[in-house]
């Protein structure tokens, strides 16, 4: 019999797996579906725009009120509006929606590792483990389970847009401008084989937005709200606003947090280079955007596989080892993008690069989230309100530049990101190594009225 602890990893699980096939979706067809004048690429530059000021102050003011568990379910409705809005996707949908979804978007993702965080050191506490074991472990499942949203979201797509009659063959001149050996910025995939008809567009949304409606409901029926006595006694004795409100920003003073800004905006550029310009400039361009739910599924199954098998690895090779694995595979998927002409014939070879891709990012992601929780179990709330801020802000970058600098600048810019988080990151790692930060003595490790760093 599973324990109840475990049980609610799943329904956290299940509920994200659902929304972010919705989401993963709609984010990996923006730069192809919604190409004109930028619009989709600014819709999701505006979404993580709206990420980093959520993360200044709704995180701990949302969690301690309602809760991780109402937290996540208010959330959840944010980004389902999204699907609402690229159902008569235009600047007068897409915005407003984009904005809505990037207010929730921090709250969310730091309630679900608050939550995670709580419910592993409670466990551990119960088996007489070692909290940062049993936090792997669930963070592991997690994203086991919600990476292969991007399987199912994609596939979603690919199947229905595969049943276009419109698709045409890409013809030579374009397939000259694909990839890094143009500058990439006036790929536009001719439209008759890009945009797919209007109906299929409207069917693939409406199914978006059905799978969100069903993750709130997953998460508000079934979740335990394991928080729930100490929302009710931070509502009932509350602090200074100023003080929930600067808790994001008080962290930064702690100088861990402030060496591991580059790994964090790291995960942000490596996960917009691959859902807008490799989506873009590789697959639309040299395949058409019918491909792109495919490559794709193969970089959310092999990331879905990859973040289970690392969440229980890291127990016995360490987070290092993992993270320098994760860079040495990056680094040579840039060397090689910037070389790979992209041609129909070398069909295969679109898909070896999500692979790769996913493996490299179900290292990021398990880990940093892991990581985070272990460094800061005192602080979760504006730790993961952090973590959210600065990858978004490496969002934000990437997708700002995507329209006015060329595709080997951006693998450029992609690489040098990447050398500087191999050269910071082992400072934390070294310094956690000579001094462990000893685990949190409450019960639910979760302090609500304490905000100082130490």
């Amino acid at each position: 019999m599973i324990s109840r602890n475990f049980k609610n990893v799943l329904v956290v699980s299940i509920g994200f797996l659902s929304l972010f096939t919705a989401y993963g979706g709609l984010q990996s067809l923006q730069s192809s579906l919604n190409a004109e004048e930028g619009m989709g690429v600014a819709s999701l530059s505006v979404i993580y725009a709206s990420i980093i000021i959520s993360s200044m102050f709704l995180p701990p003011i949302m969690i301690k009120n309602l809760g991780c568990k109402w937290t996540i379910v208010v959330c959840m409705a944010c980004y389902v509006s999204y699907s609402i809005g690229n159902f008569f996707p235009g600047w007068y949908t897409l915005i407003p929606t984009s904005v809505i979804l990037g207010l929730g978007g921090s709250p969310l993702w730091s309630a679900k590792c608050t939550y995670l965080t709580i419910a592993g050191n409670t466990q551990a506490a119960r088996e007489g483990k070692k909290g940062s074991d049993v936090i792997n472990h669930y963070f592991g499942i997690f994203f086991f389970i919600f990476q292969s949203s991007a399987v199912w979201g994609n596939l979603m797509s690919s199947l229905i847009f595969g049943q276009d009659t419109k698709i045409a063959e890409i013809p030579d001149e374009q397939l000259q401008t694909c990839g890094a050996a143009d500058c990439g910025l006036n790929v536009t995939s001719n439209s008759t084989s890009t945009r797919p008809e209007q109906q299929l567009v409207w069917t693939l949304v409406g199914s978006y937005i059905g799978v969100g409606l069903l993750a709130i409901l997953i998460v508000a029926i079934f979740l335990d709200n394991i928080d729930r006595e100490q929302a009710s006694q931070f509502r009932g004795n509350r602090e200074p606003f100023c003080h929930t409100f600067l808790a994001t920003f008080r962290l930064l003073k702690n100088w861990k947090l402030l060496t591991l800004i580059p790994l964090t905006m790291y995960s942000g550029f490596e996960q917009s280079f691959l859902s807008g310009e490799y989506t873009k400039n590789y697959v639309t361009c040299a395949l058409g955007i019918h491909f792109v739910g495919f490559v794709m599924m193969c970089f959310g199954a092999t990331n879905s596989v990859c973040s289970f098998l690392f969440g229980r690895l890291a127990r016995y090779t360490g987070r290092a080892a993992l993270f320098f694995f994760a860079a040495l595979t990056n680094f040579a998927c840039i060397i090689a993008l910037l070389f790979w002409r992209p041609h129909p014939d070398q069909l295969p070879v679109f898909f070896v690069f999500p692979a790769l891709w996913g493996m490299a990012d179900a290292i990021w992601q398990t880990q940093t989230n892991a990581l985070y929780g272990v460094l800061f179990p005192r602080h979760k709330e504006a730790a993961f309100a952090n973590y959210r801020m600065w990858e978004s802000l490496g969002f934000v970058i990437a997708f700002a530049y995507s329209t006015f600098l060329c595709l080997e600048y951006k693998l450029y810019i992609l690489l040098a990101v990447l050398v500087l988080t191999v050269i910071t990151y082992p400072i934390v790692e070294y310094n956690e190594y000579k001094n462990p930060t000893p685990p949190t003595t409450e019960q639910y490790c979760f302090t609500f009225a304490v905000f100082s760093v130490n």
